[in-house]
């Protein structure tokens, strides 16, 4: 569920700002401009690989146009960063800032291949060597788990343009090396009322992740859920004693349909075609780079890691439109089905995501099923017009994504006795700053 293409949640304070969009890439071969063309990819890679590539897909195979890179820069501070944004997110807005202000960190980033995300890969690799390194006084400026956000700097910019510069060999092997890998484990928090109906149903559920990653989602059971709003309401519900506590901000006129008590998981499996190694402490310090520097984000993402490494689940090294159908027809019968995934489906080919539904379609003739997708309209950029799964996307919701950027959109398809019905549920932050249901 964590994802791998673009993408790319809370609050917090501390002293070293500024602000831009978000999104999250996996195996991906396909373009990150705004506007990508459809280009065949693997169909669950939704994080990229934290390990060397081979010599052909190196960094200065396909330059990237800076333009391009900056305007990847502007939209994903927008995203994760707008107006009206918890300050604790004014490291990850400076950072992709600095990067679409500056020619200097533009023409290094332009040198990695656009299927490769050049900004969220630049700035990844940045905040690595930046964690490593722990240069002085930048470091204080980045966030450490459980400890508040840092504040404010105002020369920020400046010493981070400095330290990028005067490191831009050591970022380039990182870029030629490594693949943006996105794992946010707050997006739990916009899957649980999606899941509502089938925890009202009392069954036990068989989850599996496509593009799973680091297969952080696969425990989403294990952590407490705490949504705040509308207004004054509040709804909390996991374990007391969880350490992975995901908060998240409920925007508009509806509460989010928050079941009373957690889904009952019978069985658990995630599809990657390169899951990730949670044990290897390089890929965990990769994985820790590419998660926004903001305090609620990095805090749960370093104990959700240590909750899937205490408990190992399944995964299953393929490309879901292959090993799905196996993976599914080898789940036991009685519990029910749930399909998730988060920014992973966005980056299928049309002719992919068709593949996709026609697996799902024939499969559920003979079992019932929930499909629950996290991920922006599609196209991505200005011309999208239309979700993953498929769902009519209002007039206003088009427009609002073409106004203020990236989003998630939540949507459900159930298969029931060989029939199907769908629903667009709701928009979400990338990294879990807020949720806002839209289902009547």
């Amino acid at each position: 569920m964590e994802s791998k293409p673009i993408v790319p949640v809370r609050t917090g304070s501390g002293n070293c700002a500024e602000a831009s969009p978000s999104f999250s890439s996996s195996n991906l071969r396909k373009s990150p401009s705004i506007a990508p063309t459809p280009i065949k990819m693997h169909a669950d890679s939704r994080r990229e690989y934290a390990r060397p590539m081979s010599s052909g897909d190196g960094v200065n195979a396909h330059a990237t146009d800076p333009a391009v890179v900056a305007q990847q820069a502007a939209a994903i501070a927008a995203a994760w960063s707008p107006p009206g944004a918890p300050m604790s997110w004014w490291l990850t807005a400076a950072q992709f800032a600095s990067l679409r202000d500056d020619r200097e960190l533009l023409a290094i980033a332009a040198e990695i291949a656009p299927d490769r995300l050049p900004a969220l890969l630049f700035s990844a690799a940045a905040t690595s060597l930046v964690l490593k390194l722990s240069p002085h006084p930048l470091r204080d400026c980045f966030p450490h788990p459980g400890v508040p956000q840092p504040p404010i700097a105002a020369d920020f910019r400046p010493q981070y343009r400095a330290f990028c510069l005067d490191h831009r060999e050591q970022l380039a092997e990182l870029c030629a090396t490594h693949r943006y890998q996105m794992n946010e484990v707050g997006r739990c928090a916009d899957l649980l009322p999606a899941l509502a109906p089938a925890i009202a149903e009392g069954r036990e559920i068989a989850l599996v992740d496509i593009g799973t990653g680091a297969g952080l989602a696969l425990h989403l059971d294990r952590y407490r859920y705490k949504f705040h709003g509308p207004g004054d309401s509040e709804a909390t519900v996991g374990p007391e004693d969880g350490e992975v506590v995901i908060e998240t901000e409920v925007r508009g006129s509806r509460p989010a349909p928050v079941a009373p008590a957690l889904p009952r998981i019978a069985h658990r499996v995630g599809i990657d075609v390169e899951p990730l190694d949670l044990n290897d402490p390089s890929v965990r310090a990769w994985l820790a780079a590419c998660i926004p520097q903001e305090i609620g984000a990095v805090t749960r993402f370093h104990h959700a890691v240590e909750v899937a490494i205490a408990n190992p689940a399944r995964t299953v090294r393929g490309d879901a439109l292959e090993v799905l159908p196996g993976v599914l027809a080898g789940i036991e019968e009685g519990p029910l089905l749930c399909l998730i995934d988060t920014y992973v489906n966005v980056f299928f080919t049309t002719e992919d995501l068709t593949r996709f539904r026609a697996v799902l379609d024939e499969f559920t003739a003979q079992r019932d099923l929930d499909w629950i997708s996290i991920d922006p309209l599609v196209p991505l950029g200005g011309a999208a017009n239309r979700t993953v799964l498929d769902l009519p996307a209002p007039t206003a919701l088009v427009e609002r994504n073409r106004r203020e950027g990236l989003f998630g959109v939540i949507g459900r398809i159930q298969y029931r006795a060989n029939k199907q019905s769908g629903a667009l549920l709701g928009i979400a932050h990338p990294g879990a700053a807020w949720l806002e249901w839209i289902q009547t």
